[in-house]
């Protein structure tokens, strides 16, 4: 009733599923969600995700009524502006919500990850009857989750890597905002599970308290498998539109309100809540939650004496501290030493970062050997090796991203996925939910361009790093040579509200003049002059990132000899370098000179923020080509012959050449 009088007030909202949904979360929470509302970060409580975003009302009736920081006046301001109780939960903003959900399936997604870290952790920390990491995840899904192609990565995962204590409420009601299930959704979803590995439960009657509480209990029981219970529902149950579409996503009117209210026996106004109900809760879940809290506190007072060091360690990992030793350990990059593909370096650099960082992991989308992202410290993470740190993810690309999403919520973590870059469109919406909560994780996309070569267009990023940088709250870095890539994933590791997208090559980068110590401070500022020009006006300004720095530093030197006296510029991040005052930004690139050049493998569109309308842009704007990658590279035009021309022939066509001075015509 809560909800319903949430959706009422705002004229806006989907009243069916706490409507339907509400007895099962009843149960979960009072009888079986270890919680503690008056520590709402503890480490070990468990995890509740409503990965069916869209029934957020009942999620912020059950915070409000269990004692989190969501008053009456909040439920009031349901879905209106500058709330804390947004049209879907969003994390951080509204106490006791773990995660942003909306998007479905992702919920689960993240769920999977939750369980994954407590996993690990579990493993790392815990000794003999000293157990400070023994909680579950939960989330409740329905069935548009389970349409979602995510929820297939995610459930496939999970079962694999036998998650016993992540468990999953399904919310069964065959109904869609379109209407029935049975027009596009008819599968088995106990043989669906089973096959995963799963456990499969049912309950028959989604308002049989008893039998939802025995259910969840048997899933508890089992530590060997992920439990899905499938619950059947009445959508908006106790409406006299029950059990259609019409309840799904609109307020339900004051008539069908009304009928509810008589169907329910509930004589009360809108927003009120008798005494005895928050009597009820606060028993159950504030007083439980605060007796168990106490008797996890013994048990880490114990393990804070017996394992002083471990102890610490946890204390750490949850606080997000980072050991920068591993800075110095691979610091020896100097100009005239072998080129290096930056995934080589990159390798280099994880395997550093995690012998310094026992909270530091990752994994990859089944593209360990050519990622180059496998810590060399460590073996795979496996269901009889959860300690280790190396997550096979295997071909799930957006299965990754949102567990990595939950690795990171669930926290102790610092962690990173990878795959190749043309294949952040299979995650770019789990990308998304991490610049959107603000999770500072870190994904490795190697394989950068078209010097891919012989895997041809399917496998050349083209608009990738245009599109991402016009993300909101993403840091996309794609450094020039070993050291950039140094300072870029310290600048990832340093962050704490955005994720870091770190864009690497499989080709060789030779060792930049100077960036051994320039990159120490340029990439943690997104930009900065790699090669000044010989005179204190340049003649114009290359900007370039990636292996194209290098050949912009050739085309300087070519352009020298014919007098054209350019700067060279390094543009590892846009995002960064916008996050530098104006004064520094006027030193880079100094307004008074016009003639920029930008040289980057890749969509053009965008560059106009650095060069200007009148600038030139060695770009591309249509996809790659099979082919030897040199060659191909050649053939669209990034040799520091053509950048040479190119340059000469815009000069021309705007000024007029006096005795090595340029001149407006």
């Amino acid at each position: 009733m809560l909800s319903i009088d949430a959706i009422e007030n705002a004229n806006s909202g989907h009243p069916g599923l706490p409507m339907g949904a509400a007895p099962m979360a009843y149960v979960l929470w009072t009888r079986h969600l270890k919680i503690n509302p008056n520590k709402t970060k503890w480490l070990d409580r468990d995890r509740f995700v409503l990965s069916a975003g869209h029934g957020s009302a009942m999620l912020y009736s059950l915070l409000h009524l269990s004692g989190y920081q969501v008053s009456l006046d909040d439920m009031k301001h349901f879905r209106k502006e500058n709330s804390i109780t947004p049209g879907h939960p969003e994390y951080e903003l509204t106490d006791g919500v773990e995660a942003t959900t909306g998007p479905l399936g992702q919920g689960l997604g993240m769920a999977v990850g939750m369980a994954i870290a407590e996993k690990h952790l579990a493993a790392v920390y815990n000794k003999p009857n000293l157990d400070v990491i023994n909680h579950h995840t939960y989330t409740l899904v329905g069935d548009g989750d389970l349409m979602e192609g995510i929820s297939h990565e995610a459930a496939s995962l999970a079962g694999h890597l036998k998650l016993g204590k992540l468990i999953v409420l399904y919310d069964s009601n065959d109904i869609s905002l379109d209407g029935p299930t049975k027009m596009a959704f008819d599968d088995n979803t106990k043989k669906r599970f089973e096959g995963y590995g799963w456990q499969y439960l049912r309950v028959e009657d989604g308002n049989n308290l008893e039998n939802i509480d025995a259910a969840i209990t048997d899933a508890k029981g089992n530590l060997q498998q992920p439990t899905i219970i499938e619950v059947k529902t009445v959508i908006g149950y106790g409406s006299p539109e029950q059990g259609t579409n019409k309840v799904h996503g609109n307020p339900l009117g004051a008539k069908n309100v009304e009928a509810a209210r008589k169907f329910y026996h509930w004589d009360y106004v809108p927003f009120e809540i008798p005494g005895a109900v928050y009597d009820r809760f606060h028993e159950l879940i504030v007083e439980t939650g605060e007796k168990t809290y106490q008797e996890w506190g013994k048990i880490l007072a114990k393990y804070q004496e017996n394992q002083p060091e471990l102890a610490q360690q946890l204390a750490a990992s949850f606080n997000d501290r980072i050991d920068s030793s591993w800075v110095k350990e691979v610091s020896n990059y100097h100009e005239n030493m072998p080129a290096e593909a930056s995934r080589v370096t990159g390798q280099k650099v994880i395997s550093a970062i995690s012998k310094y960082n026992p909270n530091f992991w990752g994994g990859s989308a089944d593209l360990f050997s050519s990622n180059k992202t496998n810590a060399a410290d460590s073996e795979a993470f496996e269901p009889n090796s959860p300690q280790e740190r190396n997550i096979w993810f295997g071909v799930r690309e957006f299965g990754q991203a949102a567990a990595i999403n939950g690795i990171a919520l669930h926290g102790g973590s610092k962690v990173y996925g990878s795959t190749f870059f043309v294949f952040s469109d299979y995650l770019r919406s789990a990308l998304r939910s991490s610049a959107l909560q603000k999770i500072p994780v870190t994904y490795v996309f190697t394989h950068d361009s078209i010097a891919v070569g012989e895997d041809g267009p399917t496998h050349e990023p083209i608009e990738h790093l245009m599109s991402l940088r016009v993300m909101p709250n993403i840091n996309v870095i794609r450094p020039a040579d070993a050291n950039e890539v140094i300072y870029a994933w310290e600048a990832a590791l340093v962050s704490r509200e955005t994720p870091t997208v770190l864009v690497l090559s499989r080709q060789g980068l030779p060792i930049l003049p100077n960036t051994d110590e320039l990159a120490v401070e340029g990439v943690k500022r997104g930009g900065y002059i790699i090669s000044p020009s010989q005179k204190n006006i340049a003649d114009g300004i290359l900007i370039a990132t990636g292996s194209e720095v290098n050949l912009a530093l050739m085309a300087q030197t070519k352009l020298l000899k014919e007098k054209i006296d350019v700067s060279v510029v390094s543009m590892p991040s846009f995002e960064l370098f916008e996050q530098q005052d104006s004064a520094y930004k006027e030193e880079v690139l100094p307004d008074k000179i016009k003639n920029r050049m930008s040289i980057e493998m890749g969509s053009t569109l965008g560059w106009e923020r650095y060069i200007g309308r009148n600038g030139l842009s060695l770009g591309i704007d249509k996809f790659g080509a099979s082919g030897n990658g040199s060659l191909i590279t050649k053939h669209y035009g990034f040799t520091a012959d053509n950048i040479t021309r190119l340059f000469e022939n815009y000069l021309k066509s705007k000024y007029v050449f006096q005795g090595g001075n340029i001149d407006d015509k």
